[in-house]
Formats: structure tokens, sequence, C-alpha cells
């Protein structure tokens, strides 16, 4: 595998992206990454509650985008999946330092930048007119689960172009490792179990990100969250919803997440087919609360399998911080 890096325009090896990801990450965590993909990377069934892969079934893709042409609802689809939304989610809470009353957080998920073109073209579109002070992206930047990733590489160049200010980002798991150069290379700070401080005047909150966590499973959210002293207002970048257990035991105040598309092709009333998710359903997209801790799904703004939405828009969404003075909610 070669990587053009975007700045250079020249092409890396492997082996020089593996010895950057064991500088980056440390020996352990870049192996043990490496080394599950490579286990995994084509494999259809596999062990565990990820038993069936359906991403790396090719002729199911066919077979799913058949049965949509034959309903008459392929081209509709389509159309729907162009037809990004921007939806905006007031989080309010007391412990929030008073600083960062109004920050703004773009939250961008599951671009699968090399699916669908026009998706991508509207959603330049859209972050352009937005006003934000941090961006953050929750995952799966590559439409496949194996192979070149230069497509993909470009395709988030492209975006970056019309976002500004500071990006953070965790990996998901369509995402490879070897992705890690090429990204940070862009200029997106990539949170792999690590932990940011967001610096507001005298007051800071916690931005904390892992690794992927739903197929993968390298997510270290005790190492992540190491850093944030009890009292601090603090993020969790997280590809997976299904941490949120584990996420609100170790103190997240908010949870933003993606993975799971809304369901992508939903019954009428936006009713998920599948989530392709082990966690209850009211988790599966928009803004929910577990115990004390905030969450959000985003339904994400690309497509996966096929490049086509059903009762369920791809979405930006902008997160509103809201101090306030009340007693916890």
């Amino acid at each position: 595998m070669a990587l053009k890096t975007p700045d250079s325009g020249g092409v890396v090896d492997d082996k020089e992206i593996i010895e950057a990801l064991e500088r980056r990450l440390g020996r352990l965590h870049a192996r043990q990454r490496l080394g599950i993909e490579n286990d995994h990377e084509t494999q259809i069934f596999g062990h565990g509650l990820n038993f069936f892969h359906i991403e790396n079934w090719y002729s199911v893709h066919s077979l799913i985008r058949n049965s949509l042409w034959l309903a008459g609802l392929y081209s509709r689809g389509l159309r729907n999946a162009e037809r990004i939304v921007i939806r905006h989610n007031h989080v309010i809470s007391p412990v929030l330092p008073t600083a960062f009353d109004g920050f703004a957080i773009l939250h961008l998920s599951d671009l699968h930048v090399d699916m669908n073109q026009g998706a991508m073209q509207r959603l330049g579109e859209l972050v352009a007119g937005l006003d934000y002070d941090l961006c953050v992206l929750t995952g799966d930047y590559r439409g496949k689960t194996f192979g070149s990733f230069d497509e993909t590489l470009g395709g988030i160049a492209r975006v970056c172009e019309r976002l500004r200010g500071v990006i953070y980002a965790v990996l998901g798991n369509h995402d490879t490792i070897r992705m890690v150069p090429g990204l940070e290379a862009l200029g997106i700070r990539l949170l792999l179990n690590e932990c940011d401080v967001i610096v507001r005047g005298d007051d800071r909150i916690y931005l904390a990100g892992i690794d992927d966590a739903h197929f993968f499973r390298v997510d270290n959210i005790e190492k992540a969250a190491s850093p944030i002293p009890v009292d601090g207002f603090s993020i969790l970048l997280s590809h997976t919803p299904e941490v949120y257990r584990q996420a609100a035991h170790a103190g997240f105040n908010l949870l933003l997440s993606g993975h799971t598309h809304g369901g992508q092709i939903c019954l009428p009333g936006s009713i998920p087919i599948t989530l392709d998710s082990v966690l209850p359903r009211r988790l599966g997209s928009g803004a929910w609360r577990y115990g004390s801790m905030m969450g959000y799904t985003s339904a994400g703004a690309g497509s996966s399998i096929v490049p086509v939405r059903l009762n369920c828009p791809p979405e930006i969404t902008v997160h509103h911080l809201r101090h306030t003075q009340k007693g916890p909610l």
C-alpha cells in the first residue's frame, strides 16, 4: 500500500507508514490495530458480536441495489442521499464553564467520501456557510472496509478545504490505521485513546477520543479519560455509541458518535430496519441521555453499502453548548 502525502505529492511506502504509526501511537497500539486489520480485512463471517460483516459481502450489495431498483425506490434513494440536512442540538449543562457558553461544535460523521460525490459536494456547500468554533469527525471516511485509501484521502482533503479552524477526529470500522499519517498531514488531529484540552479565556473543557470500538475493539476509555480532572467538563468522541455505558461511568458529560447511519434505509416514520449496533434503539440517532451523560448519535452525511437513503436523511450537526445555573437536569 502506498500513500501519497498531500503536501509533497510524494509516495510513502507501507514500511514508512508503520514506522510513523509506531512513533505516533506506540508500538503496541500500532501493531495491535494493524494485526487485527490484516486478520479480518475482507472477512464476511467472523467471531463474537460482529459475526456477520455485510460491508464485505459485495454480492449482497448488488442484491440490495437490484431490489431497490425493482421496487422503484433506487433513484429516489440516490436523490435523498444528496439532500443533507443541518441539525442543531443544544447541550445544556450546569458544569459547563461559563466561558464556553455558546461554544459551537460542528459534527460530521460517516462521510464515506468515495461513495457519493454529489453528497460530498453538497456537504462542502453547507459547511462553508456555518458558524462554529470547533469541528469534530466521528469516523468512517472510506466507502469500503479494505483496499486503497488514496481516493479517500483526496475526498477528505476536499472537505477540509471548506472547513475552518481546528479539526479533531477518530477512526471508524471502515478506516485503516494506515490513514492516520495522511489525515494528520491534512491538519486533522486524530484522537486515538487520547485527550486534548480546549482553552477559552481562563476556562477549559476536555475533548477525548477513542479508536474504533465496534469492530477492531482497540478502544481504551480509561487511557483517554486519565488526564481529565474529576470536575472537568468532558466530551468523548467515539465512532460508535455502543460504548455509552463505559463512557457514562467514566464521567463523561457528552458522547458524540455516529456509525448507525440512523438506519439509512428505514421504514416510514424513520423506523430503522437495522442499526448494525448493540444498543437500545433510542440511542440509534439524534439526542439522548444515559444517566447523567448526554449523547448524540449522528445519522451521518454519507452512505454505506449502497449510496441511497430512504426515510432517513443524511445530516450534519451543530452542537451548541449552553451553561445553566440550575441544578442537574
